[in-house]
């Protein structure tokens, strides 16, 4: 008797699955386990749960929800993962599709967005061609993501901000980019991160160096200006 194709060890897709509503998490790992070119290596009902999982094993596709303990779970968890790991690949499946939240979780590193309620074989289209390099982003989808990309275009700076900049920033610089957009001082930082003034002005010559500036001013200026403040929201 042949053996199967996951049994003759063909290149597999490693997938994993964070999603809190316990039936479509668990029909989603039948769908996958169903694919003689994929199988599931996690599962997660929680944005925490998520981050711990890929730490102690990589997948090369993960299925985020958004939202879950809290309404920005996944993109939170999303920010999480590739700041430790930016070879995992991320496809949100939520029900949310507005543009904010569009923006925002695509502003994590993502390379895919799928809404709920599409076909499962959709579904698996969406994940063999994230994996092959080559994803796949419903036109809806691209169309909210271009236009974003076309209002910064207004000059080279802006869109190489965004892009190079934003995109890039650790999950404890959007927090201290935050605080700054709210108006916190250096004092005021380290005592709501519990952490020592050298720490915060560390971190934020960091933060200068990157964004090309010289001072934290011109960081908030410039995020105001470009509209993108919604992409520091509260991770509370």
């Amino acid at each position: 008797m042949g053996r199967s194709s996951k049994e003759v060890g063909i290149n597999m897709i490693r997938v994993a699955i964070v999603e809190d509503f316990d039936l479509i998490r668990e029909d989603l790992c039948e769908l996958i386990d169903r694919q003689t070119d994929m199988e599931v290596v996690w599962q997660a009902a929680s944005g925490q749960a998520a981050v711990e999982q890929a730490g102690a094993e990589a997948a090369d596709i993960i299925l985020m929800d958004i939202e879950m303990e809290t309404s920005n779970a996944g993109i939170v968890a999303t920010e999480q993962i590739r700041d430790r790991n930016q070879e995992q690949k991320v496809i949100f499946l939520t029900i949310h599709e507005t543009n904010p939240m569009i923006i925002s979780a695509m502003g994590t590193g993502a390379v895919d967005y799928v809404v709920k309620g599409c076909s499962e074989e959709n579904i698996l289209n969406h994940i063999r061609n994230a994996y092959e390099g080559r994803p796949v982003m419903e036109s809806r989808i691209q169309e909210t993501v271009m236009r974003e990309y076309t209002r910064l275009q207004r000059s080279e700076k802006s869109l190489l901000f965004f892009i190079n900049n934003v995109s890039q920033l650790t999950s404890a610089e959007r927090e201290l980019v935050r605080l700054l957009l709210e108006g916190k001082k250096v004092r005021e930082i380290a005592q709501i991160r519990c952490v020592e003034m050298i720490t915060v002005k560390t971190q934020i010559k960091g933060l200068l160096r990157k964004f090309g500036c010289a001072r934290t001013k011109e960081i908030v200026l410039m995020i105001q200006e470009l509209n993108i403040s919604h992409l520091f929201c509260s991770q509370s």
